[in-house]
């Protein structure tokens, strides 16, 4: 797909979606400015030419601007992408704040997949009780940062409640090896993106545990449904939960990434607080599990899977004995 014109993007967010969307979008000839939280890190960016932390071997071309100062990245920006995780988002946005006549002609594209604990909140509502109406979409499906970074195909969707900047952002970020759907269910994209990491951490798990094919089948055909079941509560479409954003982003996340690796290693035995430790990593499967136990309780809404991860990650519980109290439930009609 041939870009209709190169624009100024700026991306926020070190991290390897961050840096991968960088490089992305400097491929397809958009002027590429990108920032950081951390001053020192971004200094070694720019020196070295590649995310040792996030992204490793994946060179950043220098025609990428990296920026220290975050009113220099988004100065004049028709593209500011949101690329910092769930628990961080709002105090990064708050420092857009001052910013905002800067911003104000700007899309903001959420690509956070996870919710806010304290607030319960979707990203692209913490984005609009700190900046307001903005002009506002998102980003999800299943997208392995290293394999967007090296031209491996990927579909996503692009989400707003403005069918027309959905198609804008569309647009201006699809390629030959990215290709974007759009849609109007913000919150449907955005809880298929949170929802599924704790149940990849469940699917983790029953590999940790040696567990084959028949277990996995079974975890992500029935966290779809209960990522669907908490969806729809609170206002999302059915249907958004069996594409892309829901059991797509659900499938590659079961099969490889972060929250999988996490539930792996615990069902191997080993401890969650040491996985973490070990990590630069956010996985956000973790913070995402306590904010769906508590919307689940919030619109009685039952999730026994997530239940599950959440007792194995803060409760105690080992997971052999959280898949019992999951094979030994009532049972139900499908």
């Amino acid at each position: 797909m041939g870009l209709h014109r190169a624009i100024a993007v700026a991306v926020l967010g070190d991290g390897g979606w961050g840096t991968a969307l960088a490089i992305h979008l400097h491929r397809l000839g958009h002027q590429v400015r990108w920032w950081g939280a951390f001053p020192n890190y971004l200094r070694e960016l720019d020196q070295r030419r590649h995310n040792r932390k996030f992204l490793p071997k994946i060179p950043i071309p220098r025609g990428i601007c990296i920026l220290p100062q975050l009113d220099d990245a988004v100065r004049g920006a028709q593209l500011i992408i949101l690329a910092i995780p769930a628990q961080y988002l709002r105090s990064v946005v708050n420092q857009l704040r001052p910013l905002r006549s800067s911003v104000a002609a700007s899309i903001l594209l959420s690509v956070a997949k996870g919710l806010e604990t304290k607030s319960l909140k979707r990203m692209s509502q913490v984005v609009q009780e700190e900046l307001g109406r903005v002009k506002l979409a998102v980003l999800s499906g299943p997208s392995i940062a290293s394999e967007v970074a090296r031209r491996h195909p990927a579909s996503l969707v692009a989400a707003s409640s403005s069918a027309a900047m959905a198609r804008t952002v569309q647009r201006w970020c699809m390629g030959d090896h990215v290709r974007i759907y759009t849609s109007m269910d913000v919150a449907g994209v955005e809880l298929g993106g949170a929802l599924k990491n704790p149940v990849a951490i469940a699917a983790g798990v029953s590999d940790g545990l040696g567990f084959g094919a028949n277990a996995k089948a079974a975890l992500i055909t029935r966290g779809v449904v209960e990522m669907a079941r908490l969806g729809v509560a609170m206002g999302a479409r059915a249907q958004t939960f069996w594409g892309l954003s829901g059991l797509g982003d659900l499938v590659t996340t079961c099969l490889s990434g972060r929250n999988h690796w996490l539930g792996e290693q615990l069902g191997r035995g080993r401890r969650l607080k040491a996985l973490l430790a070990g990590t630069p990593m956010v996985i956000e499967g973790v913070e995402t599990s306590k904010a769906a136990v508590a919307l689940g309780r919030r619109y009685d809404i039952e999730l026994p899977i997530i239940e599950q991860v959440h007792a194995i990650l803060f409760r105690g519980r080992s997971p052999r004995a959280a898949l019992q109290a999951l094979m030994l439930r009532a049972g139900k009609p499908e």
